[in-house]
């Protein structure tokens, strides 16, 4: 081979893969390094959801006078209002069917943290994070002495576990994808797009 041929291979080595050229391919580690901060990482927005289920407290979940708890934070939807449309929707729907939202918000964040501890269909459920974190923003963020940048935070942490599909590194989505390859089933297909 000669010098030029040698430079072209180092530099198309170099360049960045297409969309086209990634698909099919195991997530952009590539180092062990950053595949231990990514499950690190994986591994403390478990304990965030997991932490955040200890003040949703059935049956009630802070509904009553004074409001505590989730029931106070839902209520800062309506009183500093971020979106009309989301103020409307909490104050007619969810606060007068506050005791089943309140489940669905503990079952939701319980099981954000179960899947995201152990790392299994974590891009999934990352996409279901970016979900509740706009929730809570909508409901939060005008409040007072609330830090707004925490929800982006807690957007682009979730966007950050899609994006690397951090299962792969330290979770269960790295131990049961090959299974998941070798089966020529709609469920394993699904299950391997979603790790």
């Amino acid at each position: 081979m000669n010098a030029p041929d040698a430079l072209r291979q180092r530099d198309e080595a170099d360049m960045p893969m297409t969309a086209e050229q990634l698909r099919g391919h195991e997530a952009p580690v590539t180092s062990r390094l950053s595949g231990w901060i990514l499950a690190a990482t994986r591994v403390g927005v478990a304990l965030l959801w997991i932490d955040n289920t200890s003040w949703k407290q059935p049956p009630d979940f802070g509904e009553g006078d004074p409001p505590r708890t989730l029931y106070r934070w839902t209520l800062q939807a309506v009183e500093h209002e971020v979106l009309a449309p989301y103020a409307w929707f909490v104050d007619n729907v969810v606060l007068p069917n506050f005791t089943f939202f309140g489940w669905l918000v503990l079952i939701i964040e319980a099981s954000l943290g179960a899947f995201l501890l152990v790392g299994l269909a974590t891009r999934a459920w990352a996409v279901v994070g970016m979900g509740q974190s706009i929730v809570i923003s909508l409901s939060t963020l005008n409040a007072p002495h609330e830090w707004y940048w925490a929800y982006l935070l807690m957007f682009l942490a979730h966007a950050m576990l899609f994006a690397t599909a951090a299962g792969r590194y330290g979770g269960l989505d790295g131990v049961l994808r090959p299974v998941w390859r070798s089966r020529d089933t709609a469920v394993a297909r699904i299950l391997e797009r979603v790790s």
